[in-house]
């Protein structure tokens, strides 16, 4: 029984901590293979630009819709999301179903390690 306590709080641990799991569990260089599915809407690097969608330099602690003169949807700019790790691992599985009302038609992500190494891929470019 004292097992089971202690394995419950580990893993009590490890949800609260997610972001950190998901920064530990993403493959950068992976991500930069998997980003090539985003790259025909968004950039992402020292010369990134908007194109349909935002440009994603410096995501991770910015609120949704605020990226300059990038034309949101009211839905993203009123969403009051501040992207974190955990917020973009959902938001990629189905953007649509995270945000409705949101402009991004891509049908996300349903691969988990793709999802994480693609946001370890994001976090580069600050």
């Amino acid at each position: 029984m004292k097992r089971l306590g202690i394995a419950a709080a580990v893993v009590a641990l490890g949800v609260g901590f997610s972001g950190t799991a998901f920064a530990q569990a993403g493959n950068p260089e992976a991500g930069e293979d998997v980003f090539k599915k985003c790259r025909a809407c968004h950039d992402v690097g020292p010369d990134a630009k908007n194109k349909v969608g935002p440009q994603l330099n410096g995501i991770i602690g910015r609120k949704s819709g605020t990226v300059d003169a990038f034309n949101y949807s009211d839905a993203n700019k009123n969403a009051a999301v501040v992207w974190d790790d955990e917020q973009l691992f959902k938001y990629l599985a189905d953007p649509r179903a995270f945000m409705p009302g949101n402009k991004m038609a891509f049908a996300g992500l349903k691969d988990e390690q793709d999802r994480k190494d693609v946001i370890a891929y994001i976090k580069k470019f600050k």
